[in-house]
């Protein structure tokens, strides 16, 4: 891991360390440390990266599976002792102050959402606490190794045989009469979901939630869907799993449709279809993640339909932007809309344009690509139908 960009920034900003105080859920936190623990932990970075843990029963596997120099404990610091005498929370205060005197840290960098009270315990030990408002681990967290584009590709593999087995639901379904039939049951939003899930889980991959959103409900982008699947109209699955060992995500969306979907819906699948072509052509290192999105604008608005671009009031049309960065967090930097910056090589992006009208339904369809020195690769392996 090459930390050579927070070096600089630390001595940009005149501090000794940078301190990350969290549980690895908290993506920086697990990134810096490497280190997966459910309860929250210090990180402090000074030019190596050294752990204080809150909890003892994690020390030892801290020692042997963190990516630390140094790993040590508030007992360490004679916690027992400050406890009885100041209390717990200022005790950890004090064991925290010394923790960091004792690697001659005087002021540190920390996070945009570090704990209030951890900042405020530590300033009154005399420490320096300096927001982080350009969150420089997320900065970063944004351009990937070769490794973690790996971890993000085993993670699509997996949800690509998700998709794969909502699709055959779908296509396996009977149109009976206004709903879809599999297996002699009603096919549902919630079936379909259940069926993704088992199959991510046998992939070694989880989700806290998946869209299977249809009809009016495919009209809200983050809609997660409900009740029966109806024929002739718009499926979108979008599917954003994390592996359960990597902790790297991946993310999909193809829009289905079981019968016939009518001319409207039709020509927005297509027109859906040329915008992500056409934002995929335009991403490559030194463009703008803006640049990606005008494109995908450019089509839609060339047909003459609405979107944020055109009238940032839209509620009709294409009204989200066209990616964003996936990685330890499923929406992380960089950003492809109106405000998205440099694309460099390393970053690993989703393109995702759609359009959505409760009259009509919603089309999205998404890949998800990594920029290499001459362009980018796309680490989405699976057909877009719409039909089935």
């Amino acid at each position: 891991m090459d930390l050579s960009e927070l070096d600089r920034h630390l001595e940009e900003r005149g501090v000794d360390g940078y301190l990350v105080d969290a549980d690895s859920e908290n993506s920086d936190q697990y990134y810096l440390s490497g280190f997966d623990a459910p309860d929250p932990f210090v990180t402090l970075y000074d030019g190596a990266v050294r752990l204080l843990m809150t909890r003892s029963l994690e020390y030892a596997r801290a020692k042997k599976e963190s990516r630390a120099e140094t790993v040590r404990r508030d007992v360490d610091y004679d916690y027992g002792n400050l406890s009885d005498e100041y209390g717990p929370h200022e005790a950890r205060d004090r064991a925290l102050a010394a923790f960091l005197d004792d690697h001659d840290v005087d002021s540190v960098a920390v996070p945009p959402r570090f704990p209030v009270r951890t900042a405020d315990g530590l300033r009154e030990q005399g420490v320096t606490v300096d927001p982080d408002d350009e969150g420089i681990l997320t900065e970063i967290r944004a351009t990937k190794t070769d490794a973690e584009v790996d971890h993000i590709r085993a993670a699509q593999r997996a949800n690509q045989a998700a998709m794969e087995r909502a699709e055959t639901l779908l296509r396996g379904a009977t149109v009976d009469g206004d709903r879809l039939v599999y297996d002699g049951e009603v096919l549902t939003s919630e079936r379909v979901a259940e069926e993704i899930e088992v199959t991510l889980l046998r992939h070694g991959c989880a989700l806290d939630d998946t869209i299977v959103a249809c009809g009016s409900d495919a009209a809200d982008p983050h809609d997660r869907g409900s009740g029966p699947l109806v024929p002739g109209e718009p499926i979108i699955v979008d599917i954003f799993p994390r592996d359960k060992e990597t902790k790297y995500h991946a993310d999909m969306t193809r829009t289905f449709c079981r019968g016939d979907p009518g001319e409207t819906i039709r020509e927005w699948y297509d027109l859906t279809l040329d915008a992500q072509r056409a934002a995929l052509e335009a991403v490559e290192p030194g463009t703008t993640g803006a640049a990606v999105h005008d494109a995908a604008c450019d089509v839609y608005e060339d047909a003459g339909l609405p979107t944020l671009r055109s009238d940032e009031t839209a509620e009709t049309g294409f009204i989200h932007s066209t990616g964003h960065g996936i990685g330890l967090d499923v929406h992380e930097l960089p950003s492809v809309s109106p405000r998205g910056g440099e694309l460099r090589p390393g970053h690993v992006v989703t393109i995702e344009p759609g359009l959505y009208d409760p009259a009509v339904g919603g089309v999205r369809i998404e890949d998800l690509v990594v920029v290499t020195a001459d362009g980018h690769e796309n680490l989405t392996d699976y057909h877009k139908s719409f039909v089935v």
